[in-house]
């Protein structure tokens, strides 16, 4: 029997059945079909900006650490006006497939083109507040839309 496979069932219905699992196997494509098919619509969202994360070089959210300087991409899931300390700013949560990420503009009360949906690429320092990671004034990009 190979190294790292394991006999499963008696002598007459022997099963050999390797110790790695599916997912570190290589998938053929009706395995990869059959993924994407029981896969639930957020699940195959989150797996295609995890590879536009990489595609385009930047950092997972997931990854980033407090204080960090990070170029980070992602879709734009909420966008909203909340006043910080008496002034305007813009908050808007950022989702790469790994994890959201707060981007605020202070001062501002709206910016043509950042809205829910909306593909962008935001450069800055990583901070944390109340738990969850921020980015404030950040310099960003935005992507276009749809798959052009």
């Amino acid at each position: 029997m190979p190294q790292g496979c394991v006999a499963v069932g008696g002598p007459r219905y022997a099963l050999v059945m390797s110790a790695v699992p599916r997912s570190q196997k290589p998938a053929g494509r009706f395995r990869r079909m059959l993924d994407r098919l029981s896969s639930s619509q957020e699940d195959l969202e989150s797996e295609e900006l995890r590879e536009d994360t990489e595609t385009t070089g930047c950092i997972r959210i997931g990854d980033c650490q407090d204080r960090q300087i990070v170029t980070v991409t992602g879709t734009l899931r909420t966008v909203t006006l909340r006043p910080r300390a008496g002034v305007p700013a813009l908050e808007a949560e950022l989702f790469d497939g790994s994890a959201a990420l707060d981007v605020v503009w202070l001062g501002r009360r709206s910016i043509v083109g950042i809205e829910p949906g909306r593909k962008l690429i935001a450069s800055g320092r990583i901070s944390m507040s109340r738990g969850r990671r921020v980015l404030f004034n950040p310099k960003y990009e935005l992507r276009p839309l749809g798959r052009e």
